[in-house]
């Protein structure tokens, strides 16, 4: 008896094999050279010899201010003095000049060159090399934008050819590109892929993503550079690389020629961006979550900032907003750029869904502050700080059991610089205060007055530092 179940589940599996219809590509192919002329060269020359003259070199300088050597006893020492001598320590630098290139795009004639934020960051002077030009021009902030990592800086000079700009809403995985900059300082490159993937976010570069991925080699030196259809049209300004070893290995991402001129005109005519704030905290709409929820699109309100916009409006925890003026939100991404796309003060209609039933209300914005979840501030005794994220771990490798926040500058001849601290450390706590967000940092400096101590994990050891 078993053995008659054993050949049936066997027949079942041979008949059910044999419904199986593959989708055969045709077999009587034929190659042929594209091109029927064994004497053409197929080129994009003149597809990107006009784009080639918008991309310009920049170069930057930043004063570092080095250590104070002579407070150290050794230099005091004997022994030292022996083999030194006195003047040694009399002849120690006490600063160096610290250079970063990059890339930048033109966009007027009259000299409006639009680049990444992190290109130009603190820098003490810019200059800006163009095409074919070994003149060297100093370029003036005119703006900056550190949640879109774009600025627009200036220079001297009319009758400059600015790039043809592309709708970036219109391109598709597939399309021809081409990455023109300055990688490793060598001088203008270019370089061709396709489009990889468009409207990508979360990637953790950015606070306002929708970044188009290429496998257009991208490389340090091309920040700030062009990316290119293969018109020669700029559908975006390449800004970041994925890679583990440094070097491309064809994840790069550009800000799309869209975003790019909605910032830029802002830059231009305030020199800042003033954003919308909704204050809350969401998440996307996934997993079990759709369970709970009768639309399967949206942003799940994870909490609300007392007193905000949103807490004034009605909102809970726990709300799915579903529409902002009617236009539908399908992500946490999409609520967060299409909130700050608006202006402070301005009144928008929201969409909701609670407890399976549909409501609307009317917000006011309020202004967005200088620092919201893995933001960063300057306001902190010369520090420059953010909240830890996942992407954050990983990128500077801490250790999941390490809690505080991180150092991404620190200003010269601050009280945070005397005290030691230093680009990469975590803080992680001040005093008797655990300190886990940007905001337990500002609540512990401004409780303990006068010398405090500041406890830091630095590449893998713990720390302890005075600062005043």
């Amino acid at each position: 008896m078993k053995k008659i179940v054993m050949l049936s589940a066997v027949t079942a599996m041979l008949l059910s094999a044999a419904t199986i219809h593959f989708k055969e590509a045709p077999s009587n192919f034929k190659r042929i050279m594209p091109g029927a002329d064994k004497n053409v060269v197929i080129s994009y020359y003149d597809a990107i010899k006009e784009a080639k003259q918008s991309v310009v070199n920049i170069s930057t300088k930043k004063k570092i201010k080095l250590p104070n050597m002579h407070a150290m006893p050794f230099f005091n020492d004997p022994f030292f003095k022996q083999f030194f001598g006195p003047m040694f320590k009399n002849h120690m630098p006490k600063s160096r000049i610290q250079r970063s290139l990059g890339s930048g795009v033109i966009i007027s004639g009259d000299g409006y060159i639009v680049t990444n934020n992190h290109v130009i960051k603190n820098a003490d002077e810019i200059t800006v090399t163009l095409p074919g030009d070994d003149k060297e021009y100093k370029a003036k902030v005119v703006g900056k934008d550190a949640l879109t990592d774009l600025a627009v800086i200036k220079i001297d000079k009319k009758g400059l050819i600015p790039i043809t700009i592309a709708d970036s809403s219109k391109i598709k995985p597939g399309d021809l590109v081409f990455a023109i900059g300055n990688p490793f300082g060598i001088g203008e490159t270019v370089t061709q892929g396709i489009v990889s993937a468009t409207n990508r976010n979360n990637v953790g570069i950015n606070t306002y993503e929708n970044f188009i991925q290429t496998d257009a080699a991208i490389n340090p030196g091309n920040s700030g550079g062009a990316l290119v259809d293969s018109r020669g049209a700029l559908i975006g300004i390449n800004s970041a690389i994925i890679t583990r070893s440094g070097g491309n290995n064809g994840i790069g991402f550009a800000i799309p020629s869209n975003m790019m001129k909605e910032v830029v005109k802002k830059l231009i005519e305030k020199g800042k961006i003033e954003r919308g704030y909704l204050g809350v905290v969401i998440e996307n709409l996934k997993g079990n979550l759709k369970e709970v929820y009768d639309h399967k699109q949206g942003a799940v309100i994870v909490e609300v900032t007392k007193d905000s916009a949103a807490a004034k409006a009605g909102l809970k925890r726990g709300d799915l907003i579903i529409a902002v003026d009617g236009e539908p939100i399908e992500d946490a991404n999409e609520l967060k750029t299409i909130i700050g796309s608006k202006a402070p003060g301005q009144e928008v209609t929201i969409k909701y869904e609670r407890n399976h039933k549909v409501y609307t209300t009317k917000v006011k914005l309020g202004e967005r502050p200088s620092s919201v979840g893995g933001e960063t501030t300057q306001t902190l005794k010369g520090l420059e700080v953010k909240n830890i994220d996942e992407n954050t771990r990983k990128m500077y490798n801490i250790p999941n059991d390490v809690r505080g926040v991180l150092v991404e500058d620190v200003k010269e001849n601050s009280a945070a610089e005397k005290a030691g601290i230093k680009p990469g450390d975590v803080i992680t706590g001040v005093e008797d205060m655990e300190i886990q967000k940007v905001d337990d940092l500002k609540k512990a400096l401004g409780k303990y007055k006068g010398p405090k101590r500041v406890y830091v994990w630095r590449q893998g050891y713990p720390l302890i530092l005075v600062l005043k």
